[in-house]
């Protein structure tokens, strides 16, 4: 039974992490859910800043209203939808509020996004990034995230860029929108293979 176990651990291991398992700590083996299209990298920036949801004020507007149904880590302060997406604010350039990609970094870190809010022309006049490089802007608890990253001068939600923090550090190497076909479960055959060879029938107690 032992080692049915493992060989079952093993295809988690081989298919990565789905969203109801949604951890900051493990953005290098996050498993896309979703279909996408590849969109060109409008810019390789490292930047990732934030603003406070509590920003949104307008109870009318698009953004409250996807705010309004996104989840609070109490741990984080970060913002999920019901797919682990997390909240942040694009340009232009990243199309309809809604909309959700995936950002994939040079360090191999994935981070799946929902656009939530919309950065205004005059800071972004490009559609893509400020004049400090920021493509990526989280939407968080500002409160709970100061508690967890660190607040003073060397705080990572005080200091203002994510990008100091190994969870979320890396420029931009590939974007792709997320379409709402999800991508079939399943395995390969060549991982099966290896699963399978775990295996040993004797060992199962009926």
């Amino acid at each position: 039974m032992r080692k049915l176990l493992i060989g079952l651990l093993s295809i988690f291991l081989l298919c990565g992490f789905s969203a109801k398992d949604f951890d900051i700590n493990n953005l290098k083996n996050y498993h896309k859910e979703f279909k996408t299209e590849e969109m060109t990298v409008c810019s390789s920036s490292s930047v990732k800043t934030y603003m406070s949801y509590k920003a949104i004020t307008n109870t009318a507007s698009k953004q409250y209203e996807i705010i309004s149904g996104l989840t609070v880590d109490e741990t984080t302060g970060f913002l999920y939808d019901e797919d682990g997406f997390i909240a942040v604010a694009l340009g232009a350039n990243f199309g309809e509020l809604g909309s959700r990609y995936y950002f994939t970094l040079s360090s191999g870190i994935v981070i799946p996004v929902i656009k939530a809010d919309a950065k205004s022309l005059s800071h972004v006049p490009n559609g893509c990034s400020t004049d400090g490089g920021s493509v990526i802007e989280f939407i968080i608890d500002e409160q709970i995230s100061k508690e967890y990253f660190g607040q003073g001068p060397s705080g990572l939600a005080s200091f203002g860029n994510f990008n100091n923090d190994p969870r979320f550090e890396g420029s931009i190497v590939k974007v792709e929108k997320v379409l709402d076909e999800k991508v079939e479960e399943g395995i390969t055959y060549e991982e099966n293979i290896e699963v399978v060879n775990t295996l040993n029938f004797n060992d199962i107690t009926y």
